[in-house]
């Protein structure tokens, strides 16, 4: 078997995607931990591009871009779980929520760059597009595809590992179970699956992570 290998850190969203997807398929893998402040050679030579984590090296080839890697390892190892449902229009539907939340991502980091009027506004459109998962893509389903944990499920999974403590990093409160019922039962039994479980940043030092990143971005000068 062709050695398997994750560049990463520890507080990516993105990293755990990759992480998650290997775990729940069974497959070996060496951790690698890169420090994002202080890009590594190694980090420069994978992914020469964006010069980000995570960085998937299979074979010794590196792929980059954590959906693009997820499809990849889906393709490589078609054991159960699959991520992608076999199913063509099930298929384009999960690639659908996939990249509506890469498109909606820049809403839900903004409340934590922001102040004032403009928090509020990033708060609002943040909501909106929450508001929009919790009335189009869930219904009365466990996970995003049904009953069994899948690609959209780990596209998302950022929501559970760390947007309460995003809001808590921002002082405010995005979620509320009377707001969004089927987002919160989500966020409960997607938490509750071993793998996620057992491979998430701890809370703790997460909240002092992101507080350090909101006083960096405050003090940053506005154009």
């Amino acid at each position: 078997m062709e050695e398997v290998k994750v560049v990463g850190f520890w507080a990516s969203p993105y990293v755990y995607r990759v992480i998650w997807a290997l775990k729940l398929k069974g497959v070996k893998f060496e951790y690698i931990e890169e420090d994002i402040f202080d890009k590594s050679d190694l980090l420069l030579q994978l992914n020469p591009v964006h010069k980000k984590v995570p960085v998937f090296i299979h074979g010794g080839k590196p792929i980059a871009e954590s959906m693009v890697i997820l499809e990849y390892i889906d393709e490589m190892w078609p054991q159960n779980p699959l991520l992608l449902p076999d199913d063509p229009n099930e298929r384009a539907t999960s690639r659908f929520w996939t990249k509506f939340g890469d498109d909606e991502r820049k809403h839900f980091f903004g409340f934590l760059r922001k102040t004032g009027e403009e928090q509020e506004k990033a708060i609002k459109d943040a909501q909106n597009s929450l508001k929009i998962l919790e009335e189009n893509a869930l219904g009365e389903k466990k996970f995003f595809g049904g009953n069994n944990i899948g690609m959209t499920d780990l596209a998302f999974g950022w929501l559970a590992l760390c947007l309460e403590v995003m809001g808590e990093a921002a002082g405010v409160k995005l979620l509320e179970h009377n707001s969004f019922p089927r987002l919160m039962a989500w966020i409960e039994n997607f938490k509750n699956v071993a793998v996620i479980k057992e491979n998430r940043p701890d809370q703790h030092r997460l909240l002092g992570y992101l507080k350090g990143l909101r006083e960096m971005y405050l003090s940053l000068p506005t154009s």
